[in-house]
């Protein structure tokens, strides 16, 4: 006679540890749904937040280069500059294939209220064509008066007076009246303006001795200052 071997019963984990793992494995759960939701959720809307993102800085570009100078993709025609250039993103404005103007940006470190951003186009003249103050925390109706959109005097802004100024040479600087140039401040936010002013020259003087360099550049590619200027030394 066969004796059939009866398998005990599984084990039953103890109520505080059932207590415990009940909400953990909830919480796993919830987590996993969010997580997948909010891939959903970005994959959904990436190309719009893209677009809309590109649609705003094209509509700041149009208050330095009007779009009917050039007609070549501006956005996707661009170069980056190594960190010792003071310059970062540099967009190519051409028209028929031919060079019309560089669009940077360019920052400075030294503002009232700490870094100062700024966007500028320069034209195949050498002069700028406008600019833009894009990001700072200069005091509020005090030194924001380089924004623009904060300037009391709407008839004739502060950054206005750039417009059609020609790049300094390499080794000059563009220095505000009180430091003995020629470009206008406010009184009582000197230092607003004069970070302004200094950052932008070294911008243009930088971009337009080099501008040959940077139209020929492959798109996305890097711009070397330091290797530049050993080539220039030689």
């Amino acid at each position: 006679m066969t004796t059939e071997t009866v398998p005990p019963p599984p084990a039953r984990l103890p109520a505080p540890l059932r207590s415990a793992l009940i909400p953990a494995l909830g919480l796993a759960a919830f987590t996993l749904a969010f997580t997948a939701l909010m891939a959903f959720t970005y994959d959904a809307t990436r190309e719009r937040i893209a677009a809309a993102g590109e649609a705003q800085q094209m509509r700041l570009i149009d208050e330095i280069l009007p779009r009917g100078q050039y007609d070549n993709a501006l956005l996707k025609d661009a170069v980056t500059a190594a960190p010792p250039a003071g310059i970062k993103r540099i967009w190519r404005a051409r028209r028929g294939g031919a060079p019309v103007a560089l669009v940077f940006e360019t920052f400075a470190n030294d503002g009232y209220g700490g870094r100062i951003e700024l966007i500028a186009s320069l034209g195949i003249d050498g002069k700028i064509g406008g600019v833009r103050v894009t990001s700072h925390k200069e005091t509020p109706g005090l030194g924001d008066y380089i924004d623009p959109a904060r300037d009391r005097d709407k008839a004739r802004p502060w950054i206005g007076q750039f417009t059609g100024a020609e790049a300094p040479p390499p080794q000059a600087t563009w220095a505000v009246k009180k430091d003995g140039g020629t470009f206008d401040y406010r009184s009582g936010a000197t230092i607003s303006a004069r970070a302004v002013t200094r950052a932008l020259g070294q911008g243009a003087a930088w971009a337009a001795a080099r501008r040959d360099e940077i139209f020929a550049a492959p798109t996305g590619s890097l711009i070397d200052a330091d290797a530049q200027r050993e080539r220039e030394q030689e």
